[in-house]
């Protein structure tokens, strides 16, 4: 079922399109869920994870970033974020997350964020991490890490990620193993486009807080966080940097982090190869989340998953 739309004014007072995709008629909602989408892309790629959401009883909301999609202005460079820029970015998600709550209030919200999305998102629960009641990070690592990897005078390049996996059949094989995922992405005139380099380097200057034992404290204990990642994923390079994620998470006291790893996966675990399996995963989790289940409950006997992976 096609999503209804919506506009949610940023602080700068740029609309930003958004998404609400609802459970099937007669069926009581268990949760709410606020999709955040990553780097050179939008949320409409997003629509089989929400529907996916949808039919295990969740309301699923999401939007297009500042200089993306349905939100990027005409006059915009594809991945411009405008003069708030990732600091905007971050206040965006705040300003979503506000308006489901408002359509439901008693109902636990769960966050689930992509690359880029989940890097804002980890810079968001140091301040705002009492305005959620879960987070799932996909395509993640410790951001601070990867900054040697860019050139962060200019804008940035995603095709960079490319070159474990040379020679390649396309400048963005490391998204998917799945070819016609990746072509896709790649006609996909909305995609593709890394963010402007003041918001790069705006963005790795926020990063270097996660690095901060002091800063990441300030996540609370209490906010269950699901990791999910392909160990082909070059963002996380070969998982070197997917562990100081975690655990800086668990040194800061967070005391429910779930760690997935699927093996031989690469970025976009979502059009993968292997999605359905992604996709069960992530949807047991938060709906025991919304029982208030323990997130270390869910089933670890899907073929070709980790939990924990290999140091």
């Amino acid at each position: 079922m096609a999503p209804s739309s919506f506009s949610v004014s940023a602080g700068d007072g740029r609309p930003l399109a958004a998404h609400h995709w609802t459970p099937p008629p007669g069926e009581a909602p268990v949760g709410v869920v606020v999709l955040i989408h990553g780097m050179g892309e939008h949320i409409r790629r997003y629509d089989h994870v929400a529907e996916a959401l949808d039919v295990a009883g969740f309301d699923v909301y999401g939007y297009d970033h500042r200089g993306h999609g349905q939100s990027r202005r005409p006059d915009e460079a594809p991945g411009n974020l405008g003069p708030q820029g990732w600091a905007g970015l971050i206040g965006d998600i705040g300003l979503v997350v506000a308006e489901a709550r408002s359509r439901h209030p008693d109902l636990p919200l769960t966050l689930v964020a992509h690359s880029m999305g989940s890097f804002a998102v980890q810079q968001f629960l140091l301040t705002r991490g009492g305005e959620v009641d879960a987070v799932a990070l996909t395509g993640t690592a410790a951001l601070d890490l990867l900054e040697p990897l860019f050139d962060l005078s200019s804008d940035i390049d995603l095709s960079a990620f490319n070159a474990p996996f040379a020679p390649a059949r396309t400048d963005f094989d490391w998204l998917s193993r799945d070819e016609a995922a990746v072509d896709a992405y790649i006609s996909d005139p909305d995609c593709g486009s890394g963010i402007d380099a003041q918001s790069a380097q705006d963005m790795f200057v926020g990063a270097r807080q996660l690095a901060d034992p002091t800063r990441v404290a300030l996540i609370p204990a209490a906010l269950p966080i699901y990791v999910a990642v392909g160990s082909m994923d070059p963002v996380n390079g070969g998982l070197t940097l997917l562990w100081p994620l975690v655990d800086r998470l668990r040194a800061a006291g967070v005391d429910d982090v779930t760690v997935r790893v699927y093996d031989d996966a690469r970025h976009e675990l979502f059009n993968e190869t292997n999605r359905t399996a992604v996709l069960d995963d992530l949807v047991q989790w938060a709906r025991q989340m919304a029982a208030n289940l323990p997130a270390n409950a869910i089933d670890a006997s899907v073929a070709g998953t980790t939990d924990e992976g290999e140091r």
